[in-house]
């Protein structure tokens, strides 16, 4: 069976400014906390990528595991996850490696700053996630419902499983998003994930 994968860009979501300080422990906001906040606004505006790609597939559970179409697992807890579904969205996003290197160089500089930009870079690629969710949802229709994303590393779900991922959807080809030896996706600021869809009635409309 062959699938096609695609690629989307997405203009920045809008920030979450509590979700950021949530990310960077800081419980009050006080003067210091608004500046590297601001400061790391400045320095990420304009330099961010928000790229998904991504590709429906027809899913198969029964006792022993949960079949992707591209690979097999074993998961109770993605079973679970998937219960009552009939397909399911694999996808990678990625915010660009720019935030990698303004948090290599604040390191050095201002470990603060790095701190406040390490927070930045989870809220944006956690929006970038739900931003592309919400476009999954518009294009197939209103019938349709989202399951939790689920990624590698979560539960039983093993992390190596990124590899059958990143083999399936061509990550690098598609977004540049690279995966080591040791599990580590490139850029940092990335997610991989499978979405469970929950279809109330046969639409016409598929991406």
């Amino acid at each position: 069976m062959e699938f096609t994968v695609y690629k989307k860009s997405f203009s920045p979501p809008s920030i979450n400014k509590q979700e950021v300080l949530r990310y960077a422990g800081c419980k009050e906001t006080r003067e210091e906390v608004e500046l590297l906040f601001n400061e790391a606004l400045k320095q990420t505006e304009g330099k961010l990528t928000y790229s998904v790609c991504f590709c429906k597939v027809p899913i198969k559970i029964n006792d022993e595991y949960v079949d992707l179409s591209f690979a097999k697992t074993h998961s109770l807890h993605l079973t679970k996850c998937l219960v009552g579904c009939g397909y399911a969205y694999i996808f990678a996003a990625t915010i660009g490696l720019n935030m990698d290197r303004l948090i290599a160089k604040a390191t050095k500089t201002s470990p603060a700053l790095a701190v406040m930009l390490q927070a930045l870079g989870a809220e944006r690629i956690e929006a970038l996630c739900n931003k592309f969710e919400e476009y999954i949802t518009k294009q197939s229709s209103v019938d349709i419902s989202l399951k939790p994303r689920f990624s590698p590393g979560y539960g039983d779900l093993p992390l190596s499983f990124q590899k059958e991922i990143f083999s399936f959807l061509g990550c690098y080809k598609q977004i540049g998003l690279s995966l080591n030896d040791s599990l580590i996706m490139s850029p940092s600021k990335s997610v991989t994930a499978i979405i469970g869809i929950l279809e109330k009635t046969i639409t016409k409309k598929q991406i």
